[in-house]
C-alpha cells in the first residue's frame, strides 16, 4: 500500500536533521584548502604567469634598501640599530638567508628589477655610463655583454607594471630633479656624495634602462623621495610599487657622512624611525600592503653558499648574507624563515603578486618568491 503525500512529507522532514548531520561530518573530513608560498608557474618562457591567490597576495609593495652591512651586523645581538632590530623585527619576518647577489652595490639593484646578472661594468658600479653591449642571450632572458645602460628592449618590472595597469615609482633621496642620471658615455658626478647632495646614481636602478630613460615615465615616476609624503595620502595615490632609496648616509654606505653625520647603521636606524611610521600608517598599506627593508650587499665582500650546494639560491648569493625584514598586515609578527631567498627572489615575489612573467634570473625554476613563511593571505 502507497504511502500517502502527507505521510512522505513527515518522513522527509524527520529525515533532514540526520542528513544535516551526515552532510557536516563529510565535510569535516575533507582536507583543507591550502595556499603554497609559490603560485604555480604555467607554461614556459615569456608566457609563464604566476597563478593568483585573489584576495590574498599585497596590492601595495613598499622597497627600501640600505647599504653594506651583513646578517650580524644588521640583525645580531648587538645590533647599533635597535629600531631596525627590535622594533621593526618584532612586527615582521626575519629571512635569515636573504643573500645580495654580487659585489659592489649597482648588479643587486638591477637583480631586483630586472632579473639581469651582474657583468664588469655594473660590478665597478658604473662610474662611467656607459651603453650596455649585449651579448647572447639565454633561455631566461639574460643577456652576456658588458656595460652599464642597457637597451630598450631589455624589460623591466617597471614595464611589467605599467603595460599591465598598475603604478610604480622610485623615491630618490636627495635627487635634484626627477629622472637624474649622467649622459650616455659621460662620467657619473653622483657616485661620492657632496656637501648638499648625496644622491648616488648607483642606487637608481630605474637610469640604467632604456626603456624608462627614453619615455616620459621617467620624469613621472622616477622622482625625489619627497614626493612620497603627499603620494601616501590615499591608497589610490600610493603606487603598487615604490622603490625606495635613502641617500649616500641614511642608507648606511658612508660613515661619518660629509655633512658630519656619524652615518652607517645608527644613522640609517635614525632615519628608518623617522620614515617608516608614516608608510605603516598610511591607506595603502594597512589596506593591502608589504615593506620589504633589505639590504644591497654585505660589508667585507663576503659571499654565501656556492651555487648548486645546500643553501644556495640560483643566480647567486655572491653578495653575502645579509638578511631582509618583511612587514605586512598578513604576516606573523616576530616570524622567522629559514628559506633560501636572494634578490632575485624579491624580483619573483613581486611579479608574482601582480599576475606578471618573471624575468632574467627570476625566471630561474629553483628561485623560491616569498611563501606562506612571510606572508599567509588574507583570511578576510
Amino acid at each position: 500500500m502507497s504511502r500517502s503525500p502527507a505521510g512522505t512529507r513527515g518522513a522527509v522532514t524527520r529525515l533532514l536533521p540526520v542528513l544535516a548531520l551526515l552532510l557536516s561530518l563529510l565535510t569535516a573530513c575533507q582536507p583543507a584548502a591550502t595556499v603554497t608560498g609559490k603560485p604555480t608557474q604555467t607554461g614556459s618562457g615569456d608566457e609563464a604567469q604566476a597563478t593568483p591567490h585573489p584576495g590574498r597576495t599585497p596590492g601595495h609593495v613598499f622597497v627600501i634598501n640600505l647599504e653594506n652591512k651583513g646578517f650580524d651586523a644588521a640583525w645580531g645581538a648587538n645590533s647599533p640599530a635597535p629600531y631596525l632590530s627590535g622594533t621593526l623585527r618584532k612586527q615582521g619576518v626575519l629571512l635569515e638567508n636573504y643573500y645580495g647577489i654580487a659585489h659592489n652595490s649597482l648588479p643587486n639593484y638591477l637583480a631586483q628589477i630586472s632579473g639581469q646578472p651582474p657583468n664588469p661594468s655594473t660590478k665597478q658600479d658604473c662610474h662611467t655610463y656607459t651603453e650596455f653591449v649585449p651579448g647572447s642571450r639565454d633561455d631566461l632572458g639574460r643577456y652576456a655583454g658588458d656595460g652599464c645602460v642597457f637597451p630598450a628592449d631589455v624589460p623591466t618590472v617597471a614595464g611589467q607594471l605599467t603595460a599591465a595597469g598598475k603604478t610604480w615609482k622610485g623615491y630618490m633621496e636627495d635627487m635634484q630633479h626627477p629622472c637624474q642620471h649622467p649622459s650616455l658615455g659621460s662620467p657619473d658626478t653622483h657616485v661620492n656624495a657632496t656637501v648638499g647632495n648625496q644622491y648616488a646614481t648607483k642606487h637608481n636602478p630605474f637610469v640604467y634602462f632604456r626603456s624608462i630613460t627614453s619615455t616620459s615615465a621617467c620624469s613621472r615616476n622616477d622622482v625625489p623621495f619627497t614626493d612620497l609624503a603627499r603620494d601616501l595620502a590615499s591608497a589610490d595615490t600610493t603606487p603598487n610599487l615604490a622603490y625606495i632609496t635613502p641617500n649616500l648616509c641614511h642608507d648606511g654606505h658612508d660613515h661619518p657622512c660629509v655633512d658630519g653625520a656619524p652615518g652607517g647603521l645608527p644613522t640609517s636606524d635614525e632615519w628608518l624611525s623617522a620614515e617608516v611610521p608614516a608608510i605603516l600608517a598610511s591607506p595603502a598599506y594597512r589596506q593591502d600592503g608589504m615593506l620589504v627593508i633589505t639590504f644591497d650587499e654585505s660589508d667585507g665582500g663576503t659571499t654565501g653558499p656556492e651555487e648548486g650546494t645546500p643553501g644556495s639560491v640560483p643566480g647567486g648569493t655572491g653578495g653575502g648574507r645579509i638578511g631582509s625584514l618583511v612587514l605586512t598586515p598578513f604576516s606573523t609578527p616576530g616570524a622567522t624563515s629559514v628559506q633560501p631567498y636572494n634578490h632575485y627572489s624579491l624580483l619573483a615575489s613581486i611579479e608574482d603578486y601582480f599576475s606578471l612573467p618573471r624575468l632574467g634570473g627570476a625566471r630561474d625554476p629553483g628561485v623560491t618568491a616569498f611563501g606562506e613563511d612571510v606572508y599567509r593571505g588574507s583570511q578576510g
